[in-house]
């Protein structure tokens, strides 16, 4: 049983005990102000409060995609497009006619956006009186970047054809083609050279399903036999003239050279195009390289370009890479390749065309995108099939984003930059390509914050694209919130921070960096000016993998420090590989606290890679963090040195200073070893093999009993609030 059926059986139970009293609430309230006969008349007034929230003030317009924009855009005669009605209500507000905000009800259907669907400072409501664009009750609404494709265009191949002829035996009477030019689609650039996914082909969905680019091989991964020349690395910087040092000559740009297993690339056009998405050093990064050659007697693949780290054993595990939009590898149901030369579509369909919904995204800019826009509201909708984000948010005040869908969008959900007091609740985000929502607001240099909130969201599978440094939530700036969100299933990690004073709270993450190295759910690093963070009654659970390096739930990374984990609870988080990692793990910082947490059968429960004075000073030295520490902020002064008195002397490090990480009245149970080097810890601390009083360990119920001894052997012990961490909603969708 994973966390998420866990979690999912708990807020079960939970909603069906708040149902049952919001039921039990409607019917007296029926009974004392309705009435049996009047019955009817409650409903209405219900349906009444759904489209018109703001009450007789509120101006009400509708949508439907089978309307007319030359209508009035009532209920009876509706407009055919968001942007009708948006225009509707700028023109309402000029007049002054929105004294009570605005509400725009679209009507079940898909909307297709050929553009951003943009507000801005002219489409704002008011405080209190906010312009809502909300699906109608009940209605099910998409709006969505991909242009349909009928059945129709999909022609088989001729038999005696180039193209039938490069495929296997067994997928020329399958595969069917359709011409985008005689559709009316552009012709797709073709992609650099080298790259980070997601790969520039459009995104085929059928009746809403994404199809798979066609690919070698099918699932997995194949792996580099050996390396013959790493080639050279792009982020070494020019070199010197051997004949003048003193004058730089361009970096040589070298692809690396590999051999490879089985004959299968013998097949590929590499004038046509090859391109390889792998982790060609590092499992913390993947990216997409071309290929130049490919010699089938050596059974050696020569890189276009060098590579940002070279081809190169960087971690222990093997290079892995595989082959991406290739016709010749088109060999199962599901899979489709773009000719980018001819804008030519081919697919080998799962089922009959004719009678299936098939889209095509070619747009890389986001569905919605709101500027300078206060007091919005976007509720109940689905944002899908798109070639950019969801959502883009920028420089905005209390704008809501509730009990939306965002899913097969080839970027992000949202991303939201600046502003603030903006709030996103109630979401659904899943199949997304380069990660989740992006939180960002609050002034850096002034500690001010933005007050931005992600609450009550499920997201998952959210990096089916960029595999690493693709996050469900990534908090930037000052002071915004995280809280009952359930995060779970991607191949690195789950949360990025970068800034001061967030807070992260009574999440569930479970299940992430399951194929990655370096890595942890949890990162946060390479700042030291970015501190006051708070993680506190989160629940981590199954995190990591053994791939040799190591890899944590939290991660403070190069010399962060002075943030704060309280009361969380770790299950079975993280891989000591072969250095220092642990369950919460601190890279040459210090100054960070673990305070009255649970570690329940984790190899290492705290590891830490201390630096030395040299190396220390070095960084302090370094441009980069003089840049960081003294010019981006400035440390040395308020408000840092007040919010942060240990930052005073910061930039002037002593040597031989105590670099500490703080340990405090936490609870380990069943760990294979506490700590690891520069951690700081004393007798208040609880270390057993067995079980210390849990309500259920077998179940997972981790809940202390009143009369559990970690309560005696723990002075001052704190009860995690287990019942309260995750979605305060039902799982509304089951496909996880």
């Amino acid at each position: 049983m994973t966390w998420v059926q866990v979690h999912r059986a708990a807020v079960s139970r939970m909603i069906g005990e708040v149902t049952l009293n919001v039921q039990r609430s409607t019917r007296n309230a029926q009974r004392s102000s309705c009435g049996r006969g009047r019955a009817a008349l409650c409903l209405a007034g219900v349906w009444g409060m759904a489209v018109g929230a703001f009450g007789a003030d509120a101006r009400v317009f509708h949508v439907r995609p089978d309307g007319d924009d030359a209508g009035p855009g009532t209920a009876a005669a509706p407009f055919a497009t968001v942007e009708r009605a948006r225009d509707a209500v700028r023109a309402a507000k000029k007049t002054g006619a929105l004294p009570g905000g605005a509400e725009v009800v679209l009507h079940a259907g898909r909307y297709v956006l050929t553009g951003s669907l943009k507000l801005r400072a002219e489409d704002s409501g008011a405080e209190g009186a906010p312009v809502v664009y909300a699906a109608a009750p009940g209605a099910s609404v998409s709006l969505t970047g991909a242009r349909p494709i009928p059945g129709s265009a999909f022609q088989r191949l001729a038999a005696d054809g180039e193209a039938a002829g490069r495929l296997d035996p067994a997928a020329r009477e399958q595969v069917r083609c359709a011409d985008l030019n005689a559709l009316g689609f552009p012709r797709t650039p073709m992609p650099r050279d080298n790259f980070r996914m997601p790969f520039a082909i459009p995104e085929l969905f059928v009746n809403g399903r994404r199809m798979t680019l066609a690919c070698w091989p099918n699932e997995g991964w194949t792996t580099i036999t050996k390396i013959i020349d790493q080639g050279t690395m792009r982020n070494t910087g020019a070199v010197s003239d051997a004949a003048d040092p003193k004058k730089p000559r361009p970096q040589e740009n070298r692809g690396g050279v590999f051999e490879y297993e089985g004959d299968r690339p013998a097949r590929w056009r590499v004038d046509q195009g090859v391109w390889l998405h792998g982790f060609w050093c590092f499992d913390w990064y993947d990216d997409a390289i071309r290929v130049a050659a490919i010699d089938p007697a050596q059974h050696r693949i020569t890189l276009k370009v060098a590579h940002q780290y070279g081809v190169r054993q960087g971690n222990p595990s093997p290079r892995r890479w595989r082959a991406v939009n290739l016709l010749e590898e088109l060999d199962r149901p599901g899979e489709y390749f773009i000719d980018i030369e001819e804008n030519r579509l081919y697919l080998w369909p799962e089922q009959d065309l004719t009678k299936a919904r098939v889209a095509l995204a070619v747009s890389d800019t986001p569905l919605v995108v709101l500027e300078h826009a206060n007091d919005i509201t976007l509720r109940g909708l689905v944002f899908e099939e798109a070639q950019g984000d969801g959502m883009a948010v920028t420089e905005c005040q209390r704008v809501t984003v509730e009990e939306c869908v965002f899913r097969n969008l080839r970027r992000k959900a949202i991303t939201m930059s600046g502003g603030a007091s903006n709030r996103v609740a109630g979401c659904d985000i899943y199949d997304t390509g380069t990660g989740g929502v992006v939180l960002g607001g609050g002034d850096r240099r002034t500690l001010t914050p933005a007050g931005h909130v992600l609450e009550d969201t499920h997201i998952w599978r959210f990096s089916v694209h960029q595999l690493t440094y693709a996050s469900a939530l990534h908090l930037a700036g000052v002071g915004n919130v995280a809280r009952h969100n359930l995060i779970h299933d991607a191949p690195h990690q789950a949360v990025s921070v970068y800034g001061n004073d967030h807070i992260f709270e009574y999440n569930v993450v479970s299940n992430v960096c399951m194929s990655s190295d370096d890595a942890a759910a949890f990162y946060k690093g390479r700042n030291p000016s970015c501190r006051g963070n708070v993680l506190r009654y989160n629940l981590w659970s199954e995190i990591g993998s053994p791939r040799g390096h190591g890899n944590a739930a939290v991660y403070f990374d190069d010399g962060d420090g002075g943030d704060t984990v309280y009361a969380n609870l770790f299950f079975r988080c993280g891989d000591p590989g072969k250095g220092s990692f642990g369950t919460v793990f601190s890279h040459g910082g210090h100054g960070n606290t673990v305070d009255n947490c649970v570690f329940i059968e984790c190899k290492r429960a705290l590891g830490s890679s201390p630096w030395n004075d040299a190396r220390w000073k070095a960084f302090i030295e370094a441009p980069l963090w003089q840049e960081r520490l003294l010019k981006e902020v400035d440390i040395t002064k308020p408000p840092y040195t007040v919010a942060y008195p240990e930052l005073i002397g910061f930039m002037d490090p002593k040597p031989g200073a105590a670099r500490d990480n703080i340990a405090v009245r936490n609870l380990f149970v069943g760990c294979s070893e506490i700590k690891r080097n520069r951690w700081v810890t004393n007798e208040i601390q609880f270390v057993t093999a067995e079980d210390p009083g849990f309500v259920n360990m077998q179940q997972r119920d981790f809940r202390l009993k009143p009369d559990s001894p970690v309560f005696t052997r723990i002075p001052g012990f704190q009860p995690l609030p287990l019942e309260q961490m995750g979605l305060r909603r039902p799982i509304r969708n089951r496909d996880e």
